[in-house]
Order: structure tokens, then sequence, then C-alpha cells
């Protein structure tokens, strides 16, 4: 609803949020039984991480939960989406729960409860066991079968208090950032390894599935479990309507958006990323039954959003052997920089966006409850001589985005939440400290927690459940 005076009120009932990750926040990282994690083990490879930095103390969120929960009470948040850490729950990535890491969770889901914010569990945010790496990694087939008995075993502890549930968080992240290009954990540039990476995430989403459903999709309560997964999308557009450019957007929104949308919502993986993905490897990797298993009902779809892509066809081939690249068979596409502002991650500010991404979804996809699980802007935060944190690029990326939220949900797609990308500041994978997305500044120092001007704004959105008038 829109009023005369332009403010809009969102509907009864939707979703306010904040999203961490484990690593990203927690630290204790030998505490607790916690075995390391392959960004544990990358972020110690010197030259992986901006200014040498790791996550070994993050936040300090393993001992400050407390704090940061109350900080989530005052933004007025009615849930928290966070991920668990794998090597804390199951220090080698298998076998029964680690007791100490899960009675961190269960104090962790009480605290939220206690506070009135309902706890959004996300499995995995990237932060695979070491000795599953050691093993193969998720390129081998074995790591999904270890995944899912991993979420069934989460899932039968917490699951008496958690109603969402999230498997994985942005597997296209996981796969080519970490076994393509390198950039992220493992760090390494095996095209083909990524390419079986993506496929053995989305067959661990499917069996995780059938894993935690085969506890009971229910409470004690009664209440009705909701399992799905996120997914970062883009819109990808041509920068002209040249064969050769089209062609090339398709490619990256196969390799990018298709390859994921496909199989867990349509139960199989587009002709043509196979066709454009055999220049580098055949699907052997694929078993039969496999398509079908990654189909496994999803009761929401998660959908991270922070920009948009313009390609044009390049020179060069495709496919280059021994290059580090996250656009597998897909080397020749260059990505078109516009006008437009940008964050300090060099991303540009682009709400329409998100607009083009929930509308394509469900047009294409079918009604499904969706929901914003990541959006957020990286700006340069300082803290002023009055101690306070003023961000009004934040604030003004934010409106920006909620109101295109809105216009979705007034052109009849069934968007129900969204979660601002992050709560407090935080490890920035492997831009280390150097980047800052939070509602929350953290001095890293002191592990001083400073609202900043968007947190207070925030706060007022939830409260209203709503925006005033631009201005």
């Amino acid at each position: 609803m829109v009023s005369e005076n332009g403010q809009v009120q969102f509907p009864e009932g939707f979703v306010w949020g904040a999203a961490t990750a484990s690593y990203q926040i927690e630290g204790a990282v030998a505490e607790g039984g916690r075995r390391p994690s392959i960004w544990d083990t990358f972020a110690h490879t010197p030259g992986k991480v901006f200014g040498g930095d790791t996550g070994d103390v993050a936040d300090d969120h393993y001992h400050r939960y407390d704090q940061d929960v109350a900080l989530l009470a005052d933004l007025g948040a009615t849930h928290y989406r966070f991920s668990l850490a794998w090597p804390r729950l199951q220090p080698d990535g298998r076998g029964p729960l680690n007791p100490a890491g899960a009675d961190f969770y269960e104090r962790l889901v009480d605290a939220l409860l206690a506070k009135g914010v309902q706890p959004w569990v996300t499995l995995y945010h990237w932060d695979l066991p070491q000795a599953l790496e050691d093993a193969g990694g998720w390129p081998a087939r074995e790591v999904a079968s270890r995944f899912a008995e991993y979420a069934g075993l989460a899932y039968e502890r917490l699951r008496d208090r958690v109603v969402h549930w999230t498997t994985l968080n942005e597997p296209w992240c996981a796969a080519y950032l970490g076994y393509a290009d390198g950039t992220h954990a493992p760090g390494r540039t095996e095209p083909v390894a990524a390419v079986r990476a993506a496929h053995h995430l989305l067959l661990g989403h499917g069996l995780a599935l059938q894993a935690m459903r085969a506890h009971g999709a229910r409470g004690a309560d009664g209440t009705q479990r909701s399992f799905g997964i996120t997914l970062n999308l883009y819109p990808v557009d041509p920068l002209t309507e040249r064969d050769d450019d089209r062609d090339a957007a398709r490619r990256i929104d196969g390799l990018f958006n298709r390859q994921f949308l496909g199989p867990v919502l349509r139960g199989r993986y587009p002709a043509d990323l196979l066709d454009d993905l055999a220049l580098v490897t055949e699907a052997e990797h694929v078993h039969d039954g496999d398509e079908q298993t990654i189909a496994e009902p999803v009761d929401f779809l998660g959908i991270n959003y922070y920009s948009r892509m313009v390609v044009r066809a390049g020179g060069g081939q495709r496919h280059q052997p021994g290059t580090a690249s996250v656009w597998v068979a897909s080397n020749d596409v260059e990505f078109v920089s516009r006008d437009l502002p940008r964050t300090e991650m060099g991303w540009e500010v682009d709400a329409q966006g998100l607009y083009d991404v929930l509308s394509r979804v469900q047009r294409e996809y079918g009604p499904l409850p969706l929901y914003v699980t990541e959006n957020g802007a990286a700006y340069a935060d300082e803290v002023a001589a009055d101690g306070t944190v003023a961000d009004p690029l934040r604030v003004a990326y934010l409106d920006s985005h909620f109101r295109t939220a809105h216009r979705a949900i007034a052109d009849g797609i069934d968007l129900r939440g969204y979660f601002v990308w992050t709560l407090i500041d935080n490890f920035e994978w492997a831009w280390g400290f150097s980047k800052r997305f939070g509602l929350v500044y953290v001095d890293y120092p002191t592990q001083r927690r400073i609202p900043k001007q968007s947190a207070r704004w925030f706060s007022e959105v939830t409260r209203r459940n709503g925006l005033l008038s631009p201005g």
C-alpha cells in the first residue's frame, strides 16, 4: 500500500531481519572442540586475504552473542538469519555432533527467542571442514552425503525451536570462487573441479532436505518447518542486441543463474548450459536420479541480490586451459561498467535489478514464497568525534531497494521478507576487515559495537513496517 504522501506499508507479518555468517563473525576458531575449516586454512595462507586478516577472532560473536542479540532486538528485527559452523558441530565432517558446538547454538537460539527474534538457520555458508577438503572437497561426490548427515543431525537437535532452515548460501560462490579462480577458500583453480563442486553442492542440498524431513517436518507444537535454499542472482543483460552480445548474456546467465534455478525448481539443468560446459567437461558426474534429488520441493527461495551484470562478446577463446576464471567456458565474455554510483566493493547500485530478479523468478519458475536473504552495501564508514557513525549512502541504498521490494509486492510478487546484509561489520572473506557492510560499526581492537545511522533508520522501518515519504 502507498499513501498519497508517498509512505509505503508492507504486508502484515512481513519478515524484517539481518543476516550474518559463522566464519565472518564467530571467532573462537579453536574453542569448544571446533577444528579448522577451509577458510581457516585459506586465511592463514600468505597472500590470500587482504592485509593478512583472518577470522580467528573476527567479531568474537562466540563470546559476545548476547550483546549481538540485544542489538537485533534494538533494531526491531523479527528474524535473524545466521549460519551454523559445520566444523564447530562436526569437527571432521562426520560422526556425532560435537556437544560443545551444539550447546553454543542452543544458547544462541534460546537468547534470540527470549528477545522475540525468530532464528533462521543456514546450514552451510562456505566453511567446509578442512578434513573433508583433504578428502577431495565438494568436487568429490561423497561430500554431498556427508552434508546430508550433518544437516539431519543439526536439524534433529534444533528443530523444536527453529522453524526456517536454509541448506546452502550461494552455491555459485562456493563452487566457482573456491574451485575455479581460487579467490575464495579452498583456493583451487580447477574448472572441472568447480563444475563438479556446483553439482555436488546441489546434490547435497537435495539430500539434506530429505534427511531433515525424515526427522519430521513439524515441531513439537505442530508448527510446520520451512525448508529452502539461498541463491545469489543477478540480472544479466547484453550491451547490445547483436547476436554475439545476446549469446554472451545467455552463457553468463546460464552459468550464474540458471545452473542453480533449473535443477532446484525445474528438476533439470538447462540443455544449453550443459552444451556450454561440455567445452570443459562432460556431465558424467551427474548420475541418474541426481536431478530428481536436487528438485526435492522447497518451501521458499532465498535470493541474495547486490547488482546487475551487463556483458558483451569479447575476444579470445571461450575455454582457455590453465586460465583461472570463474566464467568457466565463457572466458571471452567482457563485463561492461556503466555510469552508476558504486559501493566500496565496486558494485554498481541498481535497485531496479532487484525487481527484475524477483519478477523473473516468479514469471519463469512459478509461484513460490520468496525472501531477500541478503542485500546491503559496503561503504567507508568512520567514527566521528562525537562517537557516532553517519552512513547516509547506506540509508539511501537500503531505502531504494526496500521501495523496489514494495513495488514488487504491489505487482503481485510473493515476497515475504527482507534480510539486510549485515548486522555488524565483519570479516569480508578475501577482503578481510577492509570492507564494512554492517548496520553496526565494530571497532575491531576493542570489539566495541556502535550502531550506525542506518541502524537507527532501519529500526524505524521495522517498527513502522514501512517507509516514510522520501526526504
